[in-house]
């Protein structure tokens, strides 16, 4: 089959809190006969493994991912009913940003305190990011993703990943776009045979065509997101979150 490997974000994308299913029928039918014909489907996320697998359940779904990309940066594989990690990734990953924000270290406490003078938010560390924030407004979050941005011009290999109005740090050798290739390469699958599907900032390193041909955004798409979409020839739907993916991939299937 011409598609192999399809990607998609989660919420926002395929997953709509307030809709019943959240997760449409027709997309996940749509995915479940991919899956008979071999593809793979990853979910590609912001979310970690815990939040992700406890909001599948509750949303009672037919299907189950083949593998996880999470926090848009680690991996896992279904094996059985198990997500397992890949550890080779994982563990350079993990020593890869320990490192980066060890070198961060004494800055911290003046950026933080800089952060709380001068913007408005919750600011905090996790296990993920030595600085996270969730901003008010899509206002204020430009306001700090700006000041972060700068800040990280100063750090080798340090990025700003953002979701609405959630941003973090990251290493910039990790991101949705990089998982999805190392998924790819292992897989042998090509971005001839790939599909990607996001709605915000943090989904663009994977919405690019050297990552997947066959691009899509539902309506709710941010115009960033929208426009490298259009630029690579990829598919805009009129409708929202999973109604929208299924019209993209029934689209694609017409023409592959």
């Amino acid at each position: 089959m011409p598609i192999q490997l399809i990607s998609t974000d989660f919420d926002g994308t395929i997953f709509a809190e307030f809709e019943s299913p959240p997760i449409p029928m027709t997309l996940q039918n749509l995915l479940g006969a991919f899956q008979r014909k071999g593809a793979t489907w990853v979910i590609n996320t912001g979310r970690d493994l815990s939040s992700l697998l406890e909001t599948l359940a509750r949303a009672r779904m037919t299907v189950q991912p083949d593998a996880l990309v999470l926090v848009e940066r680690e991996i896992f594989v279904r094996k059985d009913d198990q997500y397992v990690p890949m550890a080779s990734w994982n563990q350079a990953c993990a020593r890869d940003h320990a490192e980066l924000f060890g070198r961060m270290a004494p800055d911290l406490p003046g950026l933080r305190e800089e952060l709380h003078r001068n913007h408005q938010g919750t600011f905090y560390e996790d296990a993920f990011s030595p600085v996270c924030v969730i901003a008010p407004s899509l206002r204020d979050a430009d306001e700090v993703q700006r000041r972060l941005e700068a800040y990280a011009r100063g750090i080798p290999h340090l990025s700003v990943v953002r979701n609405d109005v959630y941003i973090r740090f990251a290493h910039d050798a990790y991101d949705k776009g990089t998982a999805l290739r190392e998924i790819a390469r292992r897989l042998k699958v090509t971005p001839e045979g790939t599909v990607a599907a996001g709605d915000h900032y943090n989904d663009l390193p994977m919405l690019k065509p050297e990552v997947a041909r066959w691009l899509i955004t539902p309506a709710n798409g941010i115009p960033p997101v929208q426009e490298a979409v259009r630029a690579a020839d990829g598919y805009i739907s009129h409708r929202t979150a999973g109604d929208g993916v299924a019209l993209g991939l029934e689209y694609f299937l017409e023409r592959v």
